[in-house]
């Protein structure tokens, strides 16, 4: 298989596929053995492309992977943002185009400063410091990083020992791995199947039981977005959470509402959340999602409780032009998507301490922080359960709720803690430790899901030191590669 074969034209045309194929080998169709041959396609003919043909190459992949995985966004700007259809297909259009830019910079940074020698290695490498660049640079979108598929595959008991950015290395390994095995380079059969019988020594189970089960019951008011922060839907929202509250079985210890169940400030809610404890099963407690505002006039996206409750949580990690706008000065009111439909949020402290309810310890990711895996591995630490409330209902019908449910699950198998996942209107989960969903309640539709978590003890190799490691190994990986001399332009 010689390189030459594979024009740059249809490097382009592989590239474009291989981004379709990463959404294929995520959630909902988690065919995750597309991850690798996605991997592959890139790498294939790569190491004799110039860096502007390289670069394009990733743009090209970074168009077929957000067009097809990430589409979502348009209905959060069509559906939500009272913006019309073209304007929302050129919004999207840009959303899509603006993050393939990542893969074209990491593309084209490879070529520039590695050659041809041990270019599987460095190109497996290249891909995880892309993916690094893109978890913060413009506050961060680690959204379908290629390692997220895997959680499902053999490769998963690889996540305890290094999360998700190990696990992407590990897939873009497979990948030029298995293009230079077809080129019938025998020295790459080793280290590839390495790669994939390491898991099988692993441990099952990094953490251990600290407790008896915790009967919880999560509510999925499922409550129309658009008529949320009006009167009516704040009648809606009380008359429903607490309704279901009222018709809880009177074995439950904590009871759970999600993102925001009320639309209103904790302090204008504060009779509500007293009646709704007040009607709460005999020694249970309660935690809901809530907005909340201090005497400063700042706002934050907040987890409080009720009974008893120690502690609260400010969510850290605000979602841009959801929870707040950048250049607020000149692009509010520019069009109604950017007119946020409520107050712009402040961030709380990054450091912050678990919350104590229903007899757990609980580290707390209000909906997109659940993506950060680095965020949730400081918050799981000191706790034995992890907590994300969401609101996904800005995802409407598409595949955005199954993909953010499958993120959940990684960072509970990474992190060897289960996940209690309350959202508005779906996907409502519990996630155990190993990162399978033990029970699950239907999108769409206003209901309870009641089960029992397991409160865990003892750190996973991923919680103690987060991704640094992984992140440092896809250097050293790179640096071999590098060559004094750049190739010609």
């Amino acid at each position: 298989m010689a390189d030459a074969r594979l024009t740059p034209a249809l490097g382009c045309l592989a590239a474009l596929l291989a981004g379709g194929l990463t959404t294929l080998s995520a959630a909902p169709f988690s065919l995750w053995w597309l991850g690798p041959m996605a991997a592959g396609l890139v790498y294939l003919g790569l190491p004799a492309q110039t860096p502007g043909q390289a670069a394009l190459r990733g743009w090209c992949y970074g168009l077929g992977l957000f067009g097809s995985g990430a589409s979502w966004v348009y209905v959060s700007i069509h559906d939500y943002g009272y913006t019309g259809v073209p304007l929302a297909l050129l919004l999207t259009a840009l959303f899509v185009a603006g993050l393939a830019l990542f893969f074209a910079l990491t593309l084209w940074l490879y070529r520039r400063l590695c050659g041809p020698r041990l270019a599987a290695l460095s190109f497996a490498g290249a891909w995880v410091l892309g993916e690094w660049l893109r978890t913060w640079l413009f506050t961060g979108f680690p959204w379908l990083l290629l390692g997220s598929a895997q959680v499902d595959s053999p490769l998963a008991p690889w996540a305890p020992v290094g999360g998700v950015y190990l696990l992407t290395l590990i897939t873009a390994l497979t990948g030029s791995l298995g293009v230079e095995l077809l080129r019938r380079r025998a020295w790459a059969a080793a280290p590839l199947a390495a790669l994939w019988l390491v898991p099988l020594t692993l441990p099952a189970q990094w953490a251990s039981p600290a407790g008896e089960p915790v009967r919880v019951a999560l509510l999925q008011g499922n409550l129309p977005q658009l008529i949320k922060w009006t009167p009516e839907g704040q009648r809606r929202a009380i008359d429903t959470y607490l309704s279901m509250t009222r018709g809880l079985e009177a074995d439950v210890d904590l009871v759970i509402w999600p993102e925001a169940a009320l639309p209103m400030f904790e302090d204008q809610a504060a009779p509500i959340l007293d009646r709704a404890r007040a009607g709460l099963p005999a020694g249970a407690d309660l935690l809901t999602g809530i907005l909340q505002r201090d005497e400063e006039g700042r706002y934050y996206n907040s987890v409080v409780g009720r009974g008893d409750v120690e502690g609260e949580y400010r969510k850290a990690h605000l979602v841009p032009f959801g929870e707040y706008l950048p250049l607020e000065s000149l692009l509010r009111g520019a069009i109604a998507f950017f007119d946020l439909p409520a107050p712009t949020m402040a961030p709380g402290p990054a450091d912050q301490a678990p919350i104590r309810a229903g007899g757990l310890t609980i580290g707390n990711a209000i909906c997109y922080e659940i993506i950060y895996a680095d965020l949730v591995a400081s918050r799981a630490r000191e706790a034995g359960v992890l907590l994300t409330v969401s609101n996904d209902t800005w995802f409407g019908r598409s595949i955005g709720p199954l993909q953010h449910l499958q993120m959940a699950r990684l960072r509970a198998l990474e992190n060897g803690r289960p996940v209690v996942r309350a959202t508005s209107n779906g996907v409502t989960a519990l996630i155990d430790s190993q990162g399978r969903i033990t029970a699950r309640v239907p999108q769409f539709e206003a209901t309870v899901l009641e089960g029992e978590v397991t409160p865990m003890q003892g750190l996973t190799p991923f919680t103690r030191t987060g991704s640094w490691p992984a992140w440092l190994l896809a250097a050293l990986l790179v640096l071999p590669g590098i060559q004094r001399r750049a190739p010609s332009q």
